[in-house]
């Protein structure tokens, strides 16, 4: 076991150390609009600082290799990104900040890097990117940076409203050998201090984001998994459809918020 998921099981158990755990309730509160915080807002003023600068910022290196990968012809139809879509600056603005969006083909949601893989297997026919490779972090990085500073904007689509309902239900549900829920995390505790750490309130405005305990670039279902194994539970795998339901959810709660990428986190 690595030392993130050590510091992450420690951070949780102290949460809910002694009697505490058996009072906690099986569902929280959500969050109030006015007092809706992005975890930019509690860190120290070194990583603030570095988020804010891009010559600073390590994100921005997946950024470059995904604007590079945007101009890159690929697949038997030899097509790039550019060659449907132009100058992503302006055809790309705004997508982040909608997405999941439901793809009718497949009859439910689909996040962000499943969009780009389906359009390099129908489009550019080529072989679809890994989840969590170097390829798809930069291009969906660069992709979501053309929406930054946007505010998060979920589409109003009835054919979503199932699938955000049951990415609710996953956030409140209790899991693991730890039998915490997110919400009990991210809606009871948030702006505590724990073991050094001021815990989140878990939105999605920064993704994909670079963590400095990762030393990389991670997506938001990486971040789910971490948290699920932080509480002992089992993790989906890569690609599994309850993290893009609960990055609806997600993103429904963040509604309004800014998109940030590529942020920076502790």
């Amino acid at each position: 076991m690595n030392v993130a998921v050590l510091r992450s099981m420690l951070w949780i158990a102290l949460v809910v150390a002694g009697p505490f755990a058996a009072a906690l309730p099986a569902l929280g509160a959500e969050i109030p609009p006015d007092q809706r915080r992005s975890g930019y807002a509690d860190m120290s003023p070194d990583n603030k600082a570095m988020q804010d600068d891009d010559t600073s910022n390590p994100g921005m290196l997946a950024v470059l290799d995904g604007e590079a990968l945007w101009g890159t012809k690929a697949g038997t139809a030899n097509r790039s990104c550019a060659d449907c879509h132009g100058d992503a600056k302006t055809s790309m603005k705004g997508v982040a900040a909608r997405y999941p969006v439901f793809n009718a083909a497949r009859g439910q949601p689909v996040d962000l890097s499943q969009r780009i893989n389906i359009c390099r297997s129908q489009h550019q026919q080529a072989k679809p990117f890994a989840h969590e490779s170097k390829d798809m972090l930069a291009l969906s990085a660069y992709v979501a940076m053309q929406s930054r500073g946007d505010p998060i904007a979920p589409p109003d689509d009835q054919r979503l409203k199932p699938f955000i309902e049951k990415g609710h239900a996953l956030f409140m549900q209790r899991m693991g050998q730890l039998n915490l829920s997110c919400s009990q995390c991210h809606n009871d505790n948030w702006g505590k201090n724990i073991a050094g750490n001021i815990m989140p309130q878990a939105h999605p405005t920064g993704y994909p984001i670079y963590r400095l305990e990762w030393q990389g670039m991670g997506s938001l279902q990486r971040r789910l998994r971490n948290c699920m194994i932080g509480v002992r539970a089992e993790p989906y795998a890569y690609g599994a459809p309850e993290y893009v339901e609960m990055e609806l959810y997600l993103m429904q709660r963040a509604r309004g918020m800014t998109i940030e990428t590529p942020a920076v986190r502790p």
